[in-house]
């Protein structure tokens, strides 16, 4: 069995990414930062797509807000005036909307661009001991700041035709981030979404996604499940929509599937008399 890592210290910063769209991105990162928040873990959920569909998954009016991780970005803003709490104890939000867009074009022209995020996190994290970055779908500046960030990659794959399509894209970005940015960056884990028991082509692509990444495939499926699709809607995460769907039984074993891979292994004892 592979030895489990040695973690550093500090809260581990975790980014949410796939280019393709309507893999259940944004519902991994919702549901995978409230799990670890009801788990007892300290969360900060950071919304950085500008489509804010994490910020109205949380019943936040995206159009009423007087500021978001885009001014916060450029500076404009201290976090505490963005920083909202939610209805899950421990677990906080950086929100967004539409207003991000225009980061994509103002980072351009910056010095050190690719290091804004990690900048800014630097005075938030040390409450944390979780940060979850739901990435836009698109490998663009804010999905590049956001890999510069982390120090783990979570990517969620939905079981369904052309699920590995665009993927070598990803990892190559991811590699390049490594190279270039963020030499500790890691893929630590990837998530089966959509999962139809009923289809021969989910249970074909999960064996080709296994194949495709070996051990760093979690080991529970998110079926694809109607309470999943409908918990936004209403402006709350899984857990207090439905916690007894398939969907949050599934979130929840993930989650716990991730403290694991997060979590070192003990030294075994040093026998009394040896060093």
């Amino acid at each position: 069995m592979k030895q489990q890592e040695t973690v550093p210290p500090g809260p581990r910063v975790l980014a949410v990414v796939n280019q393709k769209g309507g893999v259940g991105k944004t519902t991994t990162a919702i549901s995978l930062a409230s799990a670890l928040a009801l788990l007892g873990k300290r969360v900060l959920l950071l919304d950085l797509d500008p489509q804010g569909n994490t910020t109205g998954g949380f019943g936040v009016d995206k159009a009423a807000l007087p500021a978001t991780v885009y001014d916060w970005l450029l500076g404009s803003a201290d976090p505490e005036a963005i920083l909202r709490t939610t209805d899950i104890k421990h677990l906080s939000l950086l929100p967004s909307n539409r207003d991000l867009v225009g980061a994509e074009l103002e980072l351009v022209g910056l010095e050190h661009r690719e290091y804004l995020l990690s900048d800014r996190l630097r005075t938030v994290t040390p409450a944390y001991d979780f940060v979850f970055i739901d990435c836009p779908p698109s490998l663009g500046l804010l999905t590049v700041n956001a890999l510069t960030a982390a120090d783990g990659v979570l990517i969620p794959i939905q079981c369904e035709y052309f699920a590995l399509e665009g993927v070598s894209e990803l990892l190559s970005t991811i590699d390049r981030v490594r190279q270039n940015l963020n030499p500790n960056l890691e893929i630590l884990g990837i998530i089966a979404t959509m999962w139809d028991e009923r289809t021969n082509l989910s249970r074909q692509v999960h064996e080709d996604i296994r194949s495709y990444f070996a051990d760093k495939l979690f080991s529970v499926v998110v079926p694809r499940n109607v309470r999943l699709g409908e918990a936004p809607s209403y402006g709350k995460p899984i857990f207090l929509y439905d916690s007894r769907s398939r969907g949050a039984e599934a979130y929840l074993a993930i989650a716990r599937e991730l403290l694991a891979r997060v979590t070192p292994v003990p030294e075994p004892a040093t026998p009394g008399g040896l060093s």
